[in-house]
């Protein structure tokens, strides 16, 4: 018999790979679960369940977790997915730090490093990654098999169809371009999923911080850049160019139209971390970085309350105008500027001034992991996909 749509005969053992994705996700989502009980959830014969299963622990991706007690007749056994069925690496790309995290198929965490970000450009960077996941590969094959997937946090533009970052990665490469990490997947043979670090950043909170329960939010980020992820009914939106959430560009600065702005935005030049060291310097204050000049609003320095000040109502200014096209369940703000306790009251205040409906807005939990968290994410989503396809085989019975 042929396929109706494309003319061609279906693979023969199509019903049985279908069968064993559906018993395979039942006892990730629900498990320890018994052999009946996945006959019950899927509905599927429970001989071919228990061929099924045998078939996972022989391929070791499923394990025993135990007896089932307090039945009548035979106790059954209970199985899990195997947690050393494979693993996954998220990695952020920082203008200054490079993280990289591992974690099993259930998101626990394997091992992480941090290293300052590779100077010489694009090159150099590829290369220090490519060598700190080799040598993670290294180190978990022996327990957690197989690399699954990696996802990947960079700043600049993220074109959605190519994943190349066409632009505005300046601190990496001086053209805003950074193709390198195209070579990331032939040379590892996963997929690697990439996108800019704000968007990921609203990955993570989704999966690990405050914007669980939240189906539309958007997560601003305030540090070396500025940037914005937004997540519409529980999908990233990225724009036509991968650009959406590029809110560095809003003309929130003294003069708009300074030619100075169109590298990076008017509203980042502003207010990110050397706008903040920028205008404390100009107002006569001494500082090495804008956390100095966190730090000494801290201590009481007038001067350096007074900079934080004027940039947390131009951080209120472009919440405010982002919410009155968007009306976010929630605001999250992180960075290292933006994720500092000390600016949420003056943007809450200047928000609640522009805007006539009360709006959500919180300092992340996840402060600078949030961009990993979402790489790691996003690898573990691939990895699942992966893991509970065909494409990851089964030995066959006999």
């Amino acid at each position: 018999m042929r396929d109706s749509l494309s003319g061609e005969s279906p693979r023969p053992n199509l019903l049985r790979e279908l069968s064993e994705q559906a018993i395979l996700e039942t006892i990730f989502r629900e498990g320890p679960i018994t052999r009946p009980e996945i006959a019950e959830r899927t509905h599927i014969s429970k001989p071919t369940v228990s061929a099924v299963v045998d078939r996972l622990v022989d391929a070791h991706l499923v394990q025993p977790a135990g007896e089932r007690p307090g039945r009548r007749g035979r106790t059954p056994l209970a199985f899990t997915v195997n947690s050393a069925a494979g693993f996954v690496v998220g990695i952020d790309i920082g203008s200054t730090r490079v993280r990289v995290a591992a974690v099993d198929i259930y998101g626990e965490k394997l091992r992480e490093l941090e290293l300052e970000t590779a100077t010489g450009g694009p090159r150099a960077v590829e290369e220090q990654i490519t060598a700190t996941v080799r040598q993670i590969d290294r180190e978990l094959a022996a327990s957690h098999r197989e690399l699954l997937a990696m996802g990947v946090s960079t700043p600049g533009v993220v074109d959605p169809a190519t994943r190349r970052v066409t632009s505005l990665a300046w601190h990496l490469s001086a053209t805003g371009e950074f193709d390198s990490l195209a070579t990331l997947e032939s040379r590892f043979g996963v997929p690697v999923l990439v996108d800019n670090d704000v968007n990921m950043a609203a990955v993570g909170e989704k999966w690990h911080g405050l914007a669980g329960g939240a189906s539309t939010f958007v997560f601003v980020s305030i540090g070396a850049g500025v940037g914005m992820g937004l997540v519409i009914e529980n999908d990233l939106f990225r724009g036509f160019h991968g650009a959406a959430g590029e809110i560095g560009y809003l003309p929130l600065a003294r003069d708009p139209f300074d030619a100075h702005h169109r590298r990076l935005g008017g509203l980042e030049d502003e207010i990110a971390a050397g706008g903040i060291l920028a205008a404390y310097t100009a107002a006569g204050g001494e500082a090495a970085s804008a956390r100095e000049v966190v730090e000494a609003a801290r201590d009481g320095d007038e001067v350096a309350s007074g900079v934080l000040e004027s940039a947390a109502q131009r951080i209120g200014l472009a919440i405010a105008t982002v919410c009155a096209v968007i009306d976010p369940e929630l605001v999250v703000l992180g960075g290292r500027i933006g994720g500092s306790p000390d600016l949420l009251p003056a943007v809450r205040a200047t928000v609640g001034r522009l805007l006539p409906l009360p709006m959500r807005i919180e300092t992340s939990i996840l402060a600078e992991r949030a961009a990993l968290e979402g790489a790691l994410a996003m690898a573990l989503r691939e990895a699942r996909d992966r893991l509970f396809s065909r494409e990851r085989r089964a030995p066959a019975a006999g």
